[in-house]
């Protein structure tokens, strides 16, 4: 079906493109039927070329950091999955710190704490990549991408270049420009306060010591399953009505921390969402709260 697409891709971009690719070897939550195709650009600039061929073919894509925030479909991707695993370059300028969408957080966190920069502690145990990380503006104890992002590169449907300053990012909680006009980012420039790299290190390594304290980090999972709902915490809701460890098939509310759901061998897509719908059904008529989902769900 994609014979000629895979072919324009290697002859015309130089861009290999592998098919039947089994989306669980690319989610942390294991689960996922498989891709129609992925391709892995290793500049930006193929990125943007592929986004273009994509368009001109009619070819449905998904762009893939880390998989850390999604839930993929048992029946697999239709088209083109293209994963930015390589698009990782990081830079310093001064107090400014530059990194490519495929960056993880880590390594950007990381970076920043070599180079003596503080603002970023908060990343450091967040399992994801900096495009999807800008994307949904993603944050941990009291830190978030709408307080250290300064300007952001990302390209529309069409592959066309675009440019966003701070405040045209439209940062809310776990929402941006980029997610409510479908916009890829590419990179993101970060203004970052000048600090003691020790001690930027310590803050880092206690942030990440009350995560492995608190979540269900030996099991996959896609992170936090629901958005807070104002004036409460979902999972003490989740736990105050009696879900924790609360299964169907191999999808469990965590024993650990009510809010996230792993996978504890072999739980599909619709074990996921027929969970979700549970705990979802059961807040609201003990609570009158409604869940919302923070994980984004994708496929066919």
């Amino acid at each position: 079906m994609y014979e000629a697409f895979v072919r324009q891709a290697h002859d015309q971009l130089g861009i290999a493109v592998a098919c039947g690719v089994s989306m669980k070897d690319y989610t942390t939550f294991a689960i996922g039927g498989a891709a129609d195709m992925m391709a892995v650009p290793d500049q930006t600039g193929q990125l943007s070329a592929l986004l273009k061929l994509c368009r001109q073919e009619g070819v449905p894509f998904l762009l893939l950091g880390r998989g850390s925030n999604l839930l993929v479909s048992d029946a697999g991707i239709e088209g083109l999955v293209i994963c930015t695993g390589k698009l990782k370059k990081l830079k310093i300028d001064g107090s400014r710190l530059y990194a490519e969408c495929g960056a993880s957080l880590r390594s950007v966190a990381s970076r920043a704490q070599r180079s003596a920069l503080s603002g970023l502690e908060f990343a450091s145990g967040i399992p994801g990549s900096l495009g999807g990380a800008v994307f949904m503006n993603a944050g941990a104890y009291g830190g978030e991408m709408a307080q250290v992002v300064d300007r952001v590169d990302a390209l529309d449907g069409e592959g066309n270049s675009l440019s966003f300053g701070r405040s045209d990012c439209a940062f809310s909680y776990r929402s941006s420009v980029f997610a409510q006009k479908g916009l890829l980012v590419l990179g993101a420039w970060f203004e970052l306060a000048p600090g003691d790299a020790e001690e930027i290190k310590r803050a880092a390594a206690e942030l990440n010591r009350r995560r492995r304290e608190k979540q269900p980090l030996s099991l996959p999972s896609a992170g936090s399953v629901f958005k807070r709902p104002e004036g409460y915490f979902a999972g003490k809701l989740i736990e105050d009505c009696g879900l924790k460890g609360y299964r169907i098939g191999g999808a469990q509310v965590s024993e650990k921390h009510a809010g996230f759901i792993v996978n504890t061998g072999g739980a599909s897509c619709d074990d996921v969402k027929r969970l979700i719908a549970h705990i979802q059904d059961t807040v609201y008529q003990a609570c009158h709260v409604r869940l919302e989902c923070e994980i984004r769900m994708v496929g066919r």
